[in-house]
């Protein structure tokens, strides 16, 4: 049983918890992501990792509540526990790949809108602990909804708040703050990295391919068993098919299929879809434990 240590509310029903998972904290890495069950009966949730502790044994999750699963797991108060907790899955941010050396010679910008705030936050904040100076956009529709923003701004060499309203910091959306820094302020970026809704990541993909900016995107596509034998997690990337609970969540963001996978999410939801989803894609649509090539 995972113990919950600490429970918060954000804002527009996003919850923050603090978990007991030695196990989990000893081995996870800003970029990858957990699956939670809240009892024998209870539904598989796949949530990014926030935070970690190694040295208490805790890891921090960030949810909305989107559904009856979340609605529930909202209600666990300090001191309950969730059954299963599952990870880390998926693949550690690729930016921990390079070196020291490489790092500092990127110009590294975070675009974050939503939830997808949560998974961005153990990213700048890595990068803080080694020494590298990143800049942040958190996009939101309005002040209200944001969230972590204090935390953020105590890791980020610079900050930007953009509401689509402009009921806070600049008014437009996060491809406008974008076009703001780079095209208005002169800034320079040699990657992005940008996490929250597909039809935010997909837009934003779509401004720095005409700027020139590589760019990375975590997806978050509906993850039944969290091994790509499922098939509900997958992805065109260019030429490829990819997995993204074995082969992601990260990945080209100027080569995923956005459109497709906006719609695979909606076909998803039924069993006529999924039906339809398994004739289509025939031997393609389950992937394997992400080892084996299955």
């Amino acid at each position: 049983m995972y113990k919950i240590l600490k429970k918060e509310y954000l804002a527009n029903n996003i919850w923050l918890m603090d978990i007991e998972a030695p196990r989990v904290a000893k081995s996870c890495q800003p970029g990858q992501f957990v699956i939670v069950k809240m009892d024998e009966k209870g539904e598989r949730i796949p949530l990014t990792v926030c935070d970690y502790d190694r040295e208490k044994g805790t890891v921090t999750i960030v949810f909305q509540i989107v559904g009856a699963s979340t609605q529930e797991m909202a209600e666990y108060e300090v001191g309950e526990a969730f059954m299963d907790f599952v990870g880390p899955l998926g693949c550690q941010s690729e930016l921990l790949e390079l070196t020291k050396e490489e790092l500092k010679k990127e110009k590294l910008l975070f675009v974050c809108g939503g939830v997808g705030t949560a998974p961005v936050y153990p990213q700048v904040k890595w990068m803080k602990e080694h020494g590298i100076d990143v800049d942040v956009i958190i996009g939101a529709r309005t002040k209200d909804i944001l969230i972590l923003e204090e935390p953020m701004k105590e890791i980020a060499a610079n900050l930007y708040i953009a509401t689509d309203d402009g009921s806070y910091g600049f008014k437009g959306n996060a491809c406008d703050q974008i076009n703001e820094l780079v095209k208005n302020q002169g800034k320079e970026y040699t990657r992005v990295v940008a996490i929250g809704p597909m039809i935010m990541m997909k837009f934003v993909a779509l401004l720095t391919k005409e700027l020139n900016i590589p760019t990375i995107v975590s997806m978050n596509p509906i993850m039944v068993d969290g091994t790509g034998m499922c098939g509900a997690c997958r992805l065109q990337v260019g030429d490829e098919v990819k997995f993204a609970c074995v082969d992601g969540p990260e990945f080209n963001g100027h080569l995923v299929d956005f459109d497709q996978a906006m719609l695979r999410q909606r076909m998803y939801k039924t069993e006529e879809g999924r039906a339809m989803l398994r004739l289509q894609e025939g031997d393609s649509h389950h992937g394997g434990c992400g080892h084996c090539n299955g």
